[in-house]
C-alpha cells in the first residue's frame, strides 16, 4: 500500500470556494440534480410504505393479529427513519425533499395496496419490499463511486428492506 498523499493546500483553497454549496464540493462526481430527483422517488417510496404499514397495523384483526400488528408497526417506524434519512441527504445535496402528497403515488417505486385480510396485507407488503430491494440495488449500482455517502445510505436502507422481506416471508410461512 502506498502512502496517503493529498494536496492539502489545494483542498483548503477549494473548501473556501463555493461555501454556499455546503457538503457538495468540487470533488462531487455525480449530477446532483439527478441524484436529488432519484432520492425524491426513494422518499416517496418510503412515505407510501409508512402509510401502508400504518394502515395494516390499524386494520389487522383476528386470532393471529397481535404479533403481526407489532411487525407492521416496527416496519412502519423503520420506514419513517428512512424518510428522515433520505430527506436529510436531499438537503445536504442542496435539494428540497418533496413531501407534497399530490403525485406521491406517481413518484413512488411501489404501489399503495391495502390488502383485505392479514395474508393479503403481508403479501402486499412483501411485494412492496421486493420492489424496493430491486430498485434500491439498481440505485446503488447507478451511483457507483460518484457519491459514496448517498450510496452507503441507500445500501443501509436496502439492508433493512431485505430484513423486512425476510420477516414478511417468515410470517407467511407461519400462517
Amino acid at each position: 500500500m502506498n502512502d496517503f498523499v493529498a494536496d492539502l493546500t489545494a483542498i483548503k483553497e477549494r473548501a473556501r470556494r463555493h461555501m454556499e454549496q455546503g457538503a457538495v464540493t468540487e470533488n462531487y462526481q455525480c449530477d446532483a440534480p439527478k441524484v436529488i430527483k432519484v432520492l425524491n422517488e426513494v422518499l416517496a417510496t418510503e412515505l407510501v410504505c409508512v402509510l401502508r404499514y400504518r394502515r395494516h397495523y390499524y386494520m389487522a384483526s383476528g386470532i393471529n393479529s397481535e404479533s403481526i400488528k407489532a411487525e407492521f408497526l416496527q416496519h412502519a417506524n423503520e420506514e419513517q427513519q428512512h424518510v428522515d434519512q433520505v430527506a436529510t441527504r436531499i438537503v445536504q445535496l442542496n435539494g428540497a425533499p418533496n413531501f407534497n402528497p399530490e403525485g406521491l403515488a406517481r413518484r413512488s417505486h411501489s404501489d399503495y395496496q391495502e390488502g383485505k385480510d392479514l395474508v393479503s396485507m403481508i403479501k402486499e407488503d412483501l411485494v412492496a419490499e421486493r420492489i424496493a430491494i430491486e430498485s434500491y440495488a439498481a440505485i446503488v449500482r447507478w451511483l457507483g463511486d460518484g457519491d459514496p455517502t448517498t450510496r452507503r445510505l441507500i445500501e443501509t436502507i436496502l439492508q433493512v428492506e431485505e430484513e423486512h422481506a425476510d420477516d414478511l416471508k417468515s410470517l407467511l410461512d407461519r400462517i
